[in-house]
């Protein structure tokens, strides 16, 4: 079962969040075919998203991450909402690189570094807010932390990782975030990274001790929020139809003529929704003209 477990450490200056992804890495493996390294570059947004939608104040609230490197991978999409909701996808999913030198995924080589990491909050207001920084690495939890140092300006040390076996699978996935409350004493905040830092592989670590156990051997935590996001596509075929309706009959009309019916597949979860020349006729029935 996902995990997010929340809480503050060193008396209320800090946030922490410890997150066990495996079973969603494992339903993005399973929808979209994704390689090791694929796995874990699009696996490791989708923690870092997760993270990121546990902030937002309401159920209806929603987040939108994109990751542009350059990479053999291509684009990263991550969505979520206040309910932790949780989708992504990666343009290239059976991209895959040879390992490094150390014999981990080169998650950054498949990602890139030129680029940007952009976020978009619609939170119910005329306009949804967003901020962008640089890439630094490619290796996503370092782009996470230079992206809230630069674009929200909140110090936030984060662990993120994604063990695959030998058969594709997700053996343990997830992170650690830690992140400065206003007026945080600098030794803590220097403490905290620090104790981040030396998690090395967290995926590792959350599949042998869990997320409990990570936060209570690095930072004596054992009282804390538990949520349970999971992976799950909000599209519908009602959904889709909305957004047809928008290109005019004239031009559905053409598509059906020359196709035979109209198809759209989302990139989330993969799903195709079909409409037949009599589907589109009923539509403008429904919607208008």
């Amino acid at each position: 079962m996902n995990k997010m477990l929340k809480t503050l450490i060193y008396g209320g200056q800090m946030s922490l969040a410890v997150l066990d992804t495996t079973d969603m890495v494992n339903e993005a493996i399973k929808i979209h075919a994704l390689s090791p390294t694929a796995a874990a570059a699009l696996g490791r947004a989708l923690t870092a998203c997760t993270f990121m939608c546990g902030a937002l104040k309401s159920p209806q609230d929603k987040l939108s991450v994109t990751i542009a490197g350059g990479g053999p991978g291509g684009k990263i999409t991550v969505c979520g909402n206040g309910e932790l909701f949780i989708r992504g996808s990666i343009d290239e999913p059976s991209a895959d690189l040879p390992l490094k030198a150390n014999g981990k995924l080169d998650v950054g080589g498949l990602v890139g570094r030129e680029g940007r990491l952009t976020v978009v909050r619609s939170m119910g207001l005329k306009e949804p807010w967003s901020g962008s920084s640089p890439l630094v690495s490619g290796e996503i939890a370092e782009d996470f932390a230079a992206y809230y140092a630069f674009s929200e300006q909140q110090p936030t040390a984060i662990a993120l990782g994604v063990k695959i076996g030998k058969d594709g699978t997700c053996l343990a996935a997830g992170g650690a975030v830690v992140q400065a409350m206003p007026g945080a004493e600098e030794q803590n905040l220097s403490e905290a990274e620090n104790k981040v830092r030396s998690m090395g592989n967290i995926s590792s670590l959350i599949e042998e001790e869990g997320a409990e156990g990570v936060m209570k051997r690095f930072f004596g935590a054992e009282e804390y929020n538990e949520y349970h996001p999971q992976y799950k596509c909000l599209c519908s075929r009602e959904y889709v139809a909305g957004l047809l309706v928008s290109f005019g009959k004239a031009e559905l009309e053409d598509i059906v003529e020359k196709e035979g019916s109209v198809k759209v597949g989302c990139q989330f979860c993969r799903k195709t929704y079909e409409f037949t020349a009599k589907d589109v006729g009923e539509l403008f029935e429904k919607y208008g003209e």
